[in-house]
């Protein structure tokens, strides 16, 4: 198998890794009422935004680790990511601000990628991951 092929089948196993467990978390968000018909404009925010997903530096790590994210490639995707869209990097570069911003990121390409426009059609997205 080529190089090229393994780091494809690598990055796919991470993204689905990733997506997994935010679904879980987004479902239970929606099951706890944080996430309603009445604040769609707001379900990145409230997800992703309002809390931290991670506040301890080893649980960082291991979140790194458990989704075979390398932690260059995590820092080089917030850059990018914050380049594009802010003009600048800001986020500090230490374990929990950058998988927090990591998973900032993945959850706003989640939300955005369900085109939902209510509580049953995220759910219904969500639930054909």
């Amino acid at each position: 198998m080529g190089k090229d092929l393994t780091k494809l089948i690598k990055y796919n196993i991470m993204k689905y890794s990733v997506e997994l467990e935010l679904t879980y978390y987004l479902l239970e968000l929606i099951d706890n009422g944080t996430l309603t018909d009445d604040n769609v404009d707001d379900w990145h925010f409230h997800a992703f935004n309002e809390d931290y997903y991670t506040i301890y530096h080893y649980k960082a790590l291991e979140w790194l680790k458990k989704h075979n994210i390398d932690a260059f490639r995590a820092i080089d995707t917030v850059r990018e990511y914050q380049v594009d869209n802010f003009g600048e990097f800001t986020t500090e570069i230490e374990p929990t601000s950058i998988v927090n911003m990591l998973v900032y990121i993945y959850g706003e390409e989640m939300i955005n990628n369900s085109d939902a426009n209510n509580i049953d059609e995220l759910k219904e997205y969500l639930n054909n991951l």
